[in-house]
């Protein structure tokens, strides 16, 4: 049961039309945060209206902005936008990715280009845009959403992963220059999850994977969003460039 625990916060949640960014926004919507909704596809999507519902649902109502994340330009506006609606910023979770595969041997550089465009520059430019907000203000919090393919790797996803574990690189590096500062910075690291991404996989690697985990099956997305409530929370505050993994066993570190 939801318990106010983000009441009034203003929060800023990237690729949050599907998947674990949507579970994400209604969550926080729940525990009473105001939601800025980030995603590439367009309002009128059939998945964004459908997390613009359930916010909705929980007595607040949303904002939506279509971004591309890895376009300094959008994100800038973006974030102007968002400011200039709300008046801050205090939550960012920087959730949008993208995925494909391919043998390194094979891989197109448009691919690999795209991948890290999105999944590491995208988490960049969002920092970057907010973090000057936050740190005026003395307080803020960043979630940073990477994955257990970050820490372990993956064969035929070396684009993924790179992107992954730089952005638990960068949430290490940016924790230590801001969190003295008010701003605490931290990541989450999943595993696999039933979304669309996982949904797009091919049979072959999904039987695979599922081979490989521990617990025997793949998780749910709200076996992940408690773990953002809580460093998004004031159970969190003493959470400093962290990455917790809600993996089924898929990675042990």
């Amino acid at each position: 049961m939801a318990s106010g625990r983000l009441d009034d916060r203003v929060a800023v949640v990237t690729g949050a039309a599907s998947g674990i960014g949507a579970g994400i926004a209604t969550a926080f919507a729940a525990e009473g945060a105001k939601l800025a909704v980030v995603d590439s596809v367009s309002e009128s999507a059939a998945r964004a209206q459908a997390v613009l519902d359930q916010i909705r649902a929980s007595g607040t109502e949303p904002r939506f902005y279509q971004c591309d994340v890895a376009d300094e330009r959008q994100v800038r506006q973006t974030v102007e936008a968002v400011v200039g609606h709300f008046g801050r910023i205090d939550i960012l979770v920087n959730n949008a990715g993208i995925f494909t595969e391919s043998s390194v041997a094979d891989m197109p550089v448009a691919d690999w280009d795209r991948v890290i465009a999105v999944n590491l520059r995208g988490t960049f430019l969002c920092t970057r845009f907010v973090l000057g907000h936050m740190l005026e203000r003395g307080s803020g919090r960043i979630i940073n959403i990477a994955s257990q393919l970050g820490q372990i790797g993956g064969a035929e996803v070396a684009h993924y992963s790179a992107s992954k574990g730089g952005m638990i690189a960068f949430t290490k590096a940016l924790a230590r220059e801001v969190s003295t500062r008010g701003v605490l910075v931290n990541a989450i690291a999943p595993g696999p999850i039933r979304t669309p991404m996982l949904d797009g996989e091919t049979e072959e690697w999904r039987a695979r994977k599922l081979g490989e985990l521990p617990i025997g099956r793949f998780g749910e997305v709200d076996e992940v969003t408690p773990t953002a409530v809580l460093l998004a929370s004031e159970g969190g505050t003493y959470y400093v460039g962290q990455t917790l993994c809600p993996n089924g066993g898929d990675a042990m570190v």
